[in-house]
Order: C-alpha cells, then sequence, then structure tokens
C-alpha cells in the first residue's frame, strides 16, 4: 500500500493493542482522525480530568444543604454549619456536566451511531444528564430552595458507567439475583411462620405484670416481625428474650430455633449460593475480558500483515518483526511487558512472524508481574562480610520482633499500673526512658540492615520500608518530646507546653510502636498469606467497592431528603413527632437513648453514610416509624445481605486461590508475584479458537480486512 495507508495500518495495531491490554473492545472506529481522538480520549491526562469530575460531583453533597462541614454531628454542641449561597455549587456542578457531554459525546461518535444505539449504557447516560439538566434549571427556578434534588441521587451513576469492571461486576450481581431469591423467599417464610408464632406464645394476658413480652416487642403484626427480623442480625439479642425468659424458661427454646435456623443455617446457606453463582458469573466476565485481549491482539496482526504484499495465493498472513518494532516503540504500556517483548521478538530469529507466533509473543500481558529484589553490595573487607552476615541473616530480624514484643509488653504494664492514677500522680519518667532505649534500638537496627542489604535492596522490600518509615516518626517524635520537656527524669510531670502536653507525646509514641509490631506478619506464613488476600482485595477489587460507594451514596441522599426535619435541637419536638412510632412520642423522645440516632445520624451526606455503615452487619429499626423501616429494611437487604455475601465470596476465592498456589509452588525469596482479577482464574479461562476470533473482526463494523 501507500505510505499513508501504512501509516494508518500503523495507528490502528498501536490503538488495537492498547485496547488489548487494557481489555476494551475495539468496536470503534479507525480512521486517522478518529485514532488522534480516540488515543486522545484515553491518554492519562483527560481520563484523569475524568476522574476529578466525577470525584468533585459526588463530593458536592458534603457541601450543599444540609451542609457537613461541622466537627461534631450532635446538634447540641455543634454551631450552624456553613452553607454555600445559591449558585456556587450549581455553578460547579454545571462544569462537571460539560465535562460529561463531551464525554458521551466522544464516546458515541467513537463507536459510530448505529452501535451507539445498541449501547444501553450510552443511552442511559444521556438520559441521567438530560434529567440532570432539567432538575438543575428547576433548582436555580426556585432559587435553592426546593427540598427534592432528583440529581444527586443520579451522581453515583457516573461513577458507575466509567469503569467497566464495575459494569461487569454489577451485571454478575443481577445475574446472580434469581438464585438469591429463592433463599431470600425461604429466609421471609421462615420469618413469617416464627411471627405468627410469637404472637400466639406472647399474647396478651389479663396480668399486666406479666405481659413484659407483649408490649415490647409483639404488640402487633408490624412490630413482632420488626422484632424477629432485628433478632435475625442479633441485634437486640438477648433483650429480645429476657423479659419471655424471665416469665418461663421454655420460651427461649423458640428465640434459640429461630436464632439456629434462621442464622446459622439459611443466611449461612445464601452465602455459599451466592459463592457459587457469583464466582460462575465474575469467570464469565473474565473470560470475555480475555476474549477481548485475544481478539485486539488479532486485530493488530491482521492489521499489520496488510502491510505485506503476499503472493495471490497465499495461505496464510504473516507480519514483519520490523513492523511489529515500529508499533512497540509507539505503544503506551508497562516497561516490564514492553522489554520483555522486545526482548523475544529481537532473540527470533525469523524476519517474519505468523498468527501464533504474534499471539504468543503478547501472553507476557497475562503473566505475573514479578518484582526482583536489587542485590545485596559486595564488601572487600572481611570484618564488612562478617557484618553483612550477621545483620543480614533472617535471625536478626527475628530478634528484632522480639525486642518489638518486650517493648509491647513493657507499655501494656505501665498502663496497667497507671490505669487508675489521676493525670496529676501519673509519673511518666518509666514510660518516657524505656521508648527512649527501644528507639534507639529500632534506629540501630534499621542502619545496621541498611549496612548489610544496601539502602536499594532495604527498601525494595515493603516489611523494611514500613519499619524504616515508622523508626524515623518515632524518632523524629521522640526528638521533639526531648526539645520541648527535657530527657527523661524521677518525677517527669512537666506542665502543658506546645502543641501537645508530655503525656499526649508518649501516648502518640506509643501509639505508633503499637503499630509498628504489625512488623511480625511477614515472619508469620499464614498470617502473611492472609494478610496479602487482603491486600489484593483492596488494589484489584476496587470496582466492587464501588458498587458500594454508589449505594452507600444513593441512600445517603435519600435518607436526607426523607427525614429532613428530623434533626432538631432538643426541646423543638414537635416537627420529628411524625418520623416517631406512636409508642415512642412525648416524654420517652426526651431521653437521650432514644433519640440519640435521630440528632447524630439523620444530618448531612456525612452523618447518613456513618449511619449506613453501622447498619451493615447489625439492623435496629425500632425507634422509627413503620414508613420508615422499609427504607431501613432495604438497606440491610441490599448491603448485609446481599454485598457483604459477595464480599465474602470474593474473599474465599482471592484466598482459596494462593493457598492452591503456596501448597504447590514456594515463593522464592527474592522475588515477589503480583497477581490482578483477571490472573486469578487464569488457570480454568479457555482460550478462544482461531474461528471465533476471525468470526468476531468480520463483524467489525468499521474495519474491512482483507482476507
Amino acid at each position: 500500500g501507500t505510505g499513508t495507508d501504512n501509516d494508518l495500518y500503523i495507528n490502528q495495531a498501536i490503538v488495537f493493542i492498547e485496547d488489548a491490554i487494557q481489555y476494551r473492545s475495539i468496536n470503534h472506529r479507525v480512521d486517522s482522525k478518529s485514532l488522534w481522538l480516540y488515543r486522545w480520549y484515553y491518554s492519562r491526562t483527560c481520563q484523569w480530568i475524568l476522574s476529578l469530575t466525577i470525584t468533585i460531583i459526588l463530593a458536592l453533597a458534603f457541601f450543599e444543604k444540609p451542609s457537613s462541614l461541622t466537627i461534631t454531628s450532635d446538634v447540641r454542641y455543634r454551631p450552624p454549619a456553613w452553607n454555600p449561597p445559591c449558585g456556587l455549587t450549581e455553578s460547579i456542578e454545571l462544569l462537571c456536566f460539560l465535562v460529561f457531554m463531551v464525554d458521551v459525546s466522544v464516546k458515541s461518535y467513537l463507536i459510530g451511531w448505529e452501535e451507539f444505539w445498541k449501547n444501553k449504557w450510552l443511552v442511559a447516560y444521556i438520559l441521567t444528564l438530560v434529567v440532570s439538566l432539567i432538575d438543575w434549571i428547576v433548582s436555580l427556578s426556585f432559587f435553592c430552595t426546593e427540598d427534592v434534588r432528583i440529581r444527586r441521587i443520579l451522581r453515583p451513576f457516573f461513577l458507575l458507567q466509567n469503569s467497566s469492571m464495575m459494569k461487569k461486576t454489577l451485571k454478575s450481581i443481577n445475574s446472580t439475583l434469581p438464585e438469591m431469591a429463592s433463599v431470600v423467599l425461604l429466609l421471609a417464610v421462615h420469618l413469617s411462620l416464627f411471627t405468627m408464632f410469637a404472637m400466639l406464645l406472647f399474647a396478651r394476658t389479663k396480668d399486666g405484670q406479666q405481659d413484659k413480652e407483649w408490649v415490647g416487642y409483639f404488640r402487633n403484626l408490624p412490630d413482632s416481625l420488626t422484632s424477629l427480623l432485628v433478632l435475625l442480625t442479633t441485634a437486640n439479642n438477648p433483650d429480645v428474650m429476657i423479659p419471655a425468659y424471665s416469665k418461663n424458661r421454655a420460651y427461649s427454646i423458640f428465640f434459640i430455633l429461630f436464632t439456629v435456623l434462621g442464622n446459622l443455617f439459611l443466611m449461612n446457606l445464601l452465602t455459599a449460593i451466592i459463592y457459587n453463582q457469583f464466582r460462575g458469573y465474575l469467570l464469565k466476565s473474565v473470560q470475555s475480558s480475555l476474549f477481548r485481549r485475544r481478539l485486539g491482539i488479532r486485530a493488530a496482526f491482521e492489521v499489520l500483515s496488510s502491510l505485506r504484499e503476499a503472493p495471490a495465493n497465499a495461505q496464510q498472513s504473516y507480519v514483519s518483526t520490523e513492523a511489529l518494532l515500529r508499533v512497540l516503540r509507539k505503544v503506551e504500556m508497562d516497561s516490564r511487558c514492553k522489554q520483555a517483548i522486545t526482548r523475544s521478538l529481537k532473540m527470533c530469529s525469523c524476519d517474519q512472524l505468523s498468527a501464533a507466533q504474534f499471539q504468543k509473543l503478547f501472553e507476557e500481558l497475562d503473566k505475573d508481574a514479578i518484582k526482583q529484589h536489587p542485590p545485596s553490595p559486595e564488601y572487600q573487607s572481611h570484618f564488612m562480610q562478617k557484618m553483612q552476615f550477621v545483620f543480614g541473616h533472617p535471625y536478626f530480624g527475628y530478634l528484632g520482633n522480639v525486642v518489638a514484643l518486650a517493648n509491647i509488653v513493657s507499655i501494656c504494664v505501665v498502663l496497667v499500673m497507671d490505669a487508675d492514677k489521676q493525670p496529676s500522680e501519673r509519673d511518666d519518667f518509666f514510660l518516657g526512658a524505656i521508648n527512649c532505649f527501644f528507639i534507639l534500638y529500632y534506629l540501630l537496627e534499621m542502619l545496621l540492615k541498611i549496612l548489610a542489604l544496601g539502602l536499594k535492596r532495604y527498601l525494595s522490600y515493603p516489611s523494611n520500608r514500613f519499619d524504616g518509615l515508622l523508626t524515623v516518626i518515632l524518632l523524629v517524635l521522640e526528638i521533639a518530646t526531648f526539645a520541648v520537656y527535657g530527657f527523661p527524669h524521677p518525677g517527669w510531670r512537666p506542665q502543658f507546653m506546645g502543641l501537645l502536653s508530655l503525656w499526649d507525646m508518649v501516648r502518640l509514641v506509643n501509639m505508633f510502636i503499637v503499630f509498628r509490631f504489625l512488623r511480625i506478619i511477614p515472619n508469620m506464613k499464614f498470617m502473611a498469606l492472609v494478610v496479602t488476600t487482603l491486600l489484593d482485595l483492596v488494589k484489584n477489587l476496587r470496582a466492587f467497592a464501588g458498587i458500594l460507594v454508589v449505594v452507600f451514596y444513593a441512600f445517603a441522599i435519600t435518607g436526607i431528603m426523607l427525614f429532613k426535619g428530623a434533626v432538631v435541637p432538643l426541646g423543638n419536638i414537635r416537627h420529628v413527632a411524625q418520623f416517631l412510632p406512636s409508642a415512642r412520642r412525648g416524654a420517652d423522645y426526651l431521653s437521650f437513648g432514644s433519640i440519640q440516632i435521630y440528632r447524630k445520624k439523620l444530618h448531612g451526606c456525612s452523618s447518613n453514610c456513618i449511619t449506613w455503615w453501622c447498619l451493615l452487619h447489625l439492623l435496629s429499626v425500632n425507634l422509627i416509624c413503620r414508613w420508615a423501616k422499609i427504607y431501613f429494611v432495604a438497606w440491610w437487604l441490599i448491603s448485609s445481605v446481599i454485598w457483604v455475601n459477595l464480599f465474602v465470596a470474593l474473599l474465599l476465592e482471592n484466598f482459596i486461590h494462593k493457598w492452591d498456589r503456596r501448597c504447590h509452588r514456594e515463593p522464592l525469596s527474592d522475588i515477589e508475584y503480583q497477581r490482578t482479577v483477571e490472573l486469578m482464574f487464569r488457570d480454568v479461562l479457555e482460550e478462544p479458537t482461531e474461528e471465533e476470533l476471525m468470526e468476531k473482526l468480520h463483524q467489525h463494523p468499521h474495519l474491512q480486512l482483507c482476507r
């Protein structure tokens, strides 16, 4: 082809390979201008701007009325919160909407209008923007005094649609719902039957003194259902049982049976079903990601093969190694993978690559990320070699762990001895002296390890970085303490000076010392396995946590709108009476224990988020009127019953995978393996066939292949 065509083929191959690296779809425009726009859109700068815009629009809820800009959430003590003037947050919101409009316009253009109408997420994106803009106009028309702002509930959608992994996770959750519904239905039957039994067992009698169970928990059907639903989460256990148990010990059998059947059997059965079903659907999503990667690599091969003029009767296409090297120089990819592919390409004796060879080169993308530690320094002196051997030996680290344990024990002894003493009677000399001794040892240990391993090798270990950082912080705090309060001596208890008192400084040092004791984790294999499992979940399952953020945010905004006016200062209870059950109105409401949930947890976005975190596992809705209970029960079903069980399922999958790897391969001391969600399932994924790849390529709406 011509030089222009060759440049187009090179640019197409670059984009297809980048799509494969990021597991993106290749069904987009492939002309020169569109490829430039596509690479610009997926550049780090544009994606950073888009992520920043999403963060800003989500954060607006913490500044909009009712504002969360107060230290305390208790209405008795907090000063009036600053509320932004009308138009300030709305102007920021409009700028965010403009960014989103550019985003959806570019996406729609790049995939083409025919593909656009097939993409439900993009259609929903536009509808969300239209509704948000209309609501924004209405808000300004009412000078920001309207109570309901629909666009605030829609904001989490912008976060959701921007993550392909979050979309796949949400699709997997949606596919799992039918299987979960059967167990939830069984749970509802269990709850209903025991509710009827409870109303029959604890019916009202003539003796009012014996009706405490009926008065408190089983007065009517809604109260009975609520009491047992809360008992299912163990939030009111054993309070709900005590009145009946005081009357007759045999009543405890009812509550024990309910808890065993519901909490131990049905809830754990739900976890097992979710684990089995969700793992299968997540595996399908990861399988489709692998197909996208293989398809992108094969598309790059096909367009690069057009650079070579093959004979008319050629049965197989080839790509020159020179063309692939040109592409690799321009592709945005991990330097480790690029170097490995380039090295393999240069070691290859052939000048041309077949489709199988081309695909095999890019299998480097599927391998574990391997981190090798730098070598230790080589000393010529025999004395230094001895020093290096002693202080680089694992036993020296074990000695440091023993010293850290001794430090923790000494702190515990001092805290127990001083637990009942008044601040004026406390002598900080002993605690200050032992802290000084141990911190000097930690500093000496760090310097000797650096001497033995070398600075680069020392810093290459995460445990050493953690240890060294805390040692430096402890040293700085200790020097600051001596500079302000002098050296420890008997009766060391000077008056408050500077930002912190002496006792505050000592407590801060001790907290860091306790935190530093976590250094023992890498030396305990099983504990290290558990911790690395949790760290992998934090690093690789951000999409899953993002869905929880979406749910938190949506429920928090909905709570602000539903319970506006429920948070009032003490003594002004008329406006909030509608939110309380009739049995709780009046003088009973004035007690702090009865109203603290309203004072502290239903005002502002941050307070609502904390409320939902507190109710993530335990459901407590006894102080809420009947219509509001539906809202809280819906949160419990989504968060605790569904989301927590999904998290347990993924935690089990990650742990089992790491356990199997630990049993089959002992990790080398100088090599660390880092795996992604896709690599978790790598051993059970199926490679797509040649026919499947070519069939999909021929269906590409914008790419015309020669064969």
